[in-house]
């Protein structure tokens, strides 16, 4: 007896890290994003447990990369340091950035 393998429908699901646009709006603006982020890595500096970021999509619904977020600054508490792509939240045990941080809109 000859059996059909079960058909397989994989589509990838595609999460940007880049829009194509420029990071800050004005060399101002640019600047507190770089200092806010600095000082935020230097106050977690001690803590493998916080994640510091500037400028990084943060995805937080597998298959849905339409909902998408990009604030200037984000800081999650309960996550490893580390260099991401962007964040997606459901492989980050489901943590979403710290409310205070990831609000942060210059």
């Amino acid at each position: 007896m000859v059996s059909q393998p079960a058909t397989v429908n994989l589509t990838e699901i595609i999460y940007p890290e880049s829009d194509g646009k420029p990071m800050a709006n004005n060399t101002e603006q640019f600047n507190w994003i770089v200092a806010i982020e600095q000082n935020l890595e230097w106050l977690f500096a001690d803590n493998s447990n916080v994640f510091v970021a500037g400028d990084l999509f943060w995805y937080p619904v597998e298959g849905k990369p339409h909902i998408v977020n990009a604030p200037d600054v984000l800081v999650v508490l309960g996550r490893p340091k580390g260099k991401r792509g962007s964040y997606l939240q459901w492989k980050e045990d489901g943590i979403s950035p710290s409310e205070w941080g990831a609000i942060l809109v210059l």
